[in-house]
């Protein structure tokens, strides 16, 4: 089992935590991973582009001039895709651009993050991190205290002034462990997590 070192706010080591390891020591398939961000990244996708097509677009009911004898190129309607205010050829239309990923891969890919992130010591397990007010000075105490820069900042509940504390923070986001994802582990450089939010991972992971 992986041993991680457990630190306070104010990064001072206070013990260690062994992680599951079907969790955070498993096989890190890229593949996996790759196929989920892909997904998640195209179900954000809201599909209502449109533009019309020449059948759409008002006007050019009438052929602008007679087929033969003028010198110029035949053309039946000034509405046509060549014509400024033309239709589109093959105009976008609001489509549903979401993707399907089966249970088993969603789960392979959560893991593979998890490990990527202890495999290159890029996870900071912290006793615990709550705030009597929101103060977005404390915040960036704690994340000077590690160095920290790109973080991603897990907790076990939904805490509002952790929250309000890091949001106008460039590069920092909080999420309940109940929201994470492949996608956000993945961007952020650093997986800041608490140890109750570690615990309900091994919960819902192992």
């Amino acid at each position: 089992m992986p041993t991680i070192k457990v630190f306070n706010k104010e990064g001072k080591e206070v013990g260690d935590i062994q992680l599951n390891e079907s969790v955070f020591a498993a096989e890190i398939s890229a593949e996996s991973m790759h196929q989920v961000v892909l997904a998640q990244l195209a179900n954000k996708r809201q599909g209502t582009q449109s533009a019309k097509t020449r059948a759409e677009v008002r006007g050019g009911g009438i052929k602008p001039w007679r087929q033969k004898g003028t010198g110029r190129a035949r053309q039946g309607s000034i509405r046509a895709p060549q014509w400024i205010h033309g239709g589109i050829v093959f105009a976008p239309k609001p489509r549903s651009y979401r993707v399907s990923i089966p249970k088993s891969m969603r789960r392979t890919a959560m893991k593979s993050a998890l490990s990527s992130k202890v495999a290159e010591n890029e996870m900071i397990v912290l006793e615990s991190l709550a705030f009597d007010a929101p103060k977005t000075k404390e915040m960036i105490k704690v994340l000077n205290a590690f160095e920290a820069k790109k973080t991603l900042i897990v907790v076990a509940d939904t805490e509002n002034n952790v929250y309000k504390s890091a949001r106008n923070i460039p590069g920092v986001a909080v999420l309940p462990v109940n929201n994470i994802n492949v996608y956000d582990i993945l961007k952020y450089e650093t997986f800041m997590v608490t140890k109750d939010a570690v615990s309900k991972i091994e919960e819902v992971y192992a």
